[in-house]
């Protein structure tokens, strides 16, 4: 028994070895293999949590490596692989100076991320919901969005890297804002109660389908929305 409440610090220790891992893959110039790391940081994150509450195993301990493992993997990982994109941008548009120094603005999504988590971390009214743009939404937001439009880089670098910077601005808002949105957290299976969380489940999976990587980005547009009007 004593075995089982180290359970969900291991799987959040394995969140924060993704996310390490997401950002060897970016700075190595691999998009594809950092939305896949930080894709299975969310599930990582996701499961830390669930196991808690099924075993009982809470901690002070976990709470504090939980918020550490997030900046990293939700934070730092997605603010790499934005950063990495847009240096090549940069390079395709054969610029200097100050336009050189630009894909440093990237690091405002770890920053804004760290400032959410320690006012998620503070902020007691955030126990069954959200308030503002989860952390672990926003990375798979602008990873699956960064793989998706590098391809995109010998013809549209320019509109990748200022319409990057603006959507990046926009985006960390986003996450300290005040506005409500909704946890995927279930008690029940049942429909009633969860019909925006099953809503979002099937469109995520038709978007996925017909979008690929670019289909979680849409999902996440999505969950947005609905969170907008599920008040």
């Amino acid at each position: 028994m004593k075995i089982l409440k180290y359970i969900p610090n291991t799987i959040t220790c394995l969140n924060l070895a993704s996310g390490c891992l997401a950002i060897a893959m970016a700075l190595e110039g691999h998009l594809r293999g950092a939305i896949l790391w930080i894709m299975m940081a969310s599930v990582f994150d996701f499961m830390d949590g669930l196991t808690a509450r099924l075993l009982k195993a809470y901690s002070p301990l976990g709470k504090e490596l939980d918020s550490l493992s997030d900046i990293v993997s939700f934070g730092v990982a997605p603010g790499m692989a934005l950063y990495v994109l847009f240096r090549q941008a940069v390079a395709v548009m054969g610029e200097g100076g100050v336009i050189a120094c630009l894909p440093y603005l990237a690091f405002v999504i770890p920053v804004f991320s760290g400032l959410r988590l320690a006012k998620f971390n503070l902020d007691e009214r955030q126990t069954t919901s959200f308030i503002g743009m989860p952390v672990p939404a926003h990375a798979l937001f602008w990873g699956s969005l960064v793989y998706s439009v590098q391809p995109l880089l010998p013809v549209g670098a320019m509109w990748i890297l200022y319409g990057g910077l603006v959507l990046a601005f926009l985006s960390s808002y986003l996450l300290v804002s005040e506005i409500p949105m909704f946890s995927m957290k279930v008690k029940t299976w049942a429909w009633k109660g969860n019909e925006v969380r099953y809503i979002l489940l099937a469109c995520g999976i038709l978007f996925i389908v017909l979008f690929g990587f670019l289909g979680i980005a849409g999902t996440v547009v999505l969950y947005f929305i609905l969170s907008l009007f599920n008040k």
